[in-house]
């Protein structure tokens, strides 16, 4: 439990950081200067989805492993007795 907590204020502490390559963000001063503020804000939205995904993922996945070996446990110790 204190990991699965633990991982959970990590991803909310890094929804603020921002990180883009060199071409994005080249792309984006240049929007941004001449006033284009959309484009930068799709952009680090994007990024930040395409960070968290693969971590929602391996949450969903390890989350019904976790289901399943406890049930295969219950089930085993019923059938013991």
């Amino acid at each position: 439990m204190k990991t699965i907590l633990l991982l959970f204020f990590f991803l909310i502490s890094s929804s603020g950081a921002f990180a883009q390559c060199a071409m994005c963000s080249a792309v984006l001063e240049n929007n941004l200067s001449n006033g284009n503020v959309g484009i930068a804000a799709g952009i680090n939205f994007g990024i930040m989805y395409l960070f968290f995904a693969p971590y929602l993922a391996v949450l969903v996945v390890g989350y019904f492993w976790y289901k399943t070996s406890k049930n295969a446990r219950i089930n085993l110790g019923k059938s013991a007795t």
